[in-house]
C-alpha cells in the first residue's frame, strides 16, 4: 500500500515533492498513527528554501506539528489501543541513558532527533511514532487545534518554563510569526500586559495578535517600553529569528530584567553583549518541550483558556502543499494546516 507524502529530497532551494511511499513498518514499541491534521512550521518553510541551520537527514517527510488516531498498535505498547485519538510530540529519537533524558530534559539531548528532520515527519498518510511521545486529546479537542500543541508547547516553555511572569509585567514580544504569537497570548494568560511588535508588512498578523488582547507595534516600540516608569519593560521575548532584535531587546529591557530568547536567526555583525552585563539582565534560551508541558498546554486547550483558532489561516488539502507553504511564507496567515 502506498500513500502520497511531503518530501524534502535534497539540500537545494525548493526541493520539496510530492511522492508515492509505502505505509511504514513500525515496531513492538511504536504505534501506526493515522494523520489527522499537520501544521506547516517556519522549520518547514526553512528547509523549503534550504536556509536552515540544522542538520536534514535526506530524503525525509516533513512536518512535525501534528495529531490523529492510532491505527495499529506495537506489541509492547501499553496505554494505547487502535482508535484512540492523539497528538504526538516531536522528539522521534532520544538517548534514555543521556544525562538530560534522565533528568526528564529528553528535548535537551545532544543526540535527539526530531520528526521532519531527522526521521520521517507527518505530512503524509501514515507515520510511525515512538507511544512515549503520545499524548491522548479529548473528543472536544478538534484535530485542527490539536495539531498546534507543538507550537504552543514552545510558547509555554518560553514564558512559562523558562522565564517568570508577574501579574502586571509589561513584557514585549519581538516577531508576530506563530511563536510569537502564541508567547503573546500565553504571556496575557499569565497576566501580563503585552505588546507586540512587527515591521509594515506584518499588519494581517498584527492584527490576529490583537484578538489575544495584545497591544500591537509597527516599527520602533521604545514609546511602549518606557511609558510606564522610563525605565524599560519587565521581559522580551525574541520570537523574531533574526541577528537585529537581540539588540533591540537590549535596549529596550530594563535594569534587572529578562530576555528569551526563541527565534532562530543569522548572527549580526558588530554585536556586543556588553548592555547585559551594565544592566544585569538574565538572558535565557528556550528550546522545545517535554512531557509535562505537553499536559499541560493540552489541558489549556481543551478547557478554552486558549484557543488557536485565530491564528489558523486555512486548512489545505495533501496535494495543495505548495499552495500552502507560498502563502504562508509570503505574511498573508499565520499559521497553515495540512489535511492528509
Amino acid at each position: 500500500m502506498s500513500m502520497p507524502a511531503v518530501v524534502n529530497y535534497k539540500a537545494e532551494k525548493h526541493c520539496v515533492e510530492l511522492r508515492e511511499l509505502d505505509v511504514p513498518e513500525f515496531g513492538d514499541d511504536e504505534v501506526l498513527l493515522e494523520v489527522g491534521n499537520v501544521g506547516v512550521c517556519g522549520s518547514d518553510l526553512h528547509q523549503w528554501t534550504n536556509d536552515q541551520s540544522w542538520p536534514v537527514n535526506y530524503p525525509v517527510v516533513l512536518g512535525h506539528e501534528f495529531c490523529g488516531t492510532v491505527a495499529k498498535v506495537g506489541r509492547r505498547v501499553d496505554g494505547f489501543r487502535e482508535g484512540d485519538r492523539v497528538v504526538s510530540e516531536t522528539a522521534a529519537v532520544i538517548d534514555p541513558d543521556s544525562p538530560m533524558t534522565r533528568r526528564g530534559l529528553y528535548n535537551l539531548d545532544p543526540s535527539r532527533k526530531g520528526f521532519g528532520y531527522g526521521v520521517d515527519g507527518a505530512m503524509t498518510r501514515f507515520v510511525r511514532v515512538p507511544a512515549r511521545t503520545l499524548h491522548a486529546i479529548p473528543d472536544s479537542l478538534p484535530f485542527e487545534s490539536a495539531c498546534l500543541v507543538e507550537p504552543c508547547c514552545v510558547a509555554y516553555n518560553t514564558v512559562v518554563g523558562n522565564v517568570r511572569i508577574f501579574p502586571g509585567d509589561r513584557i514585549l514580544v519581538l516577531g508576530p510569526g506563530t511563536i510569537g504569537i502564541l508567547c503573546a497570548a500565553i504571556a496575557k494568560l499569565c497576566g501580563a500586559e503585552v505588546a507586540i511588535v512587527g515591521l509594515e508588512k506584518d499588519r494581517p498578523r498584527l492584527d490576529i495578535a490583537m484578538q489575544y488582547g495584545c497591544s500591537t507595534i509597527v516599527g520602533d516600540a521604545r514609546d511602549w517600553a518606557l511609558q510606564r516608569d522610563a525605565m524599560g519593560c519587565d521581559g522580551v521575548v525574541d520570537a523574531a529569528g533574526v541577528g537585529p532584535t537581540m539588540k533591540i531587546a537590549l535596549d529596550l529591557v530594563r535594569p534587572a530584567g529578562w530576555i528569551c530568547k526563541v527565534g532562530w536567526g543569522a548572527p549580526s555583525d558588530g554585536f556586543t553583549l556588553d548592555p547585559m552585563i551594565q544592566k544585569n539582565i538574565t538572558v535565557q534560551g528556550s528550546f522545545s518541550h517535554h512531557w509535562a508541558i505537553w499536559e499541560r498546554v493540552i489541558a489549556l486547550l481543551s478547557s478554552g483558556a486558549l484557543d488557536v483558532r485565530p491564528i489558523i489561516g486555512g486548512v489545505w488539502t495533501l496535494d495543495q502543499w505548495q499552495t500552502a507553504f507560498e502563502t504562508m511564507h509570503s505574511g498573508q496567515i499565520v499559521k497553515a494546516v495540512l489535511r492528509p
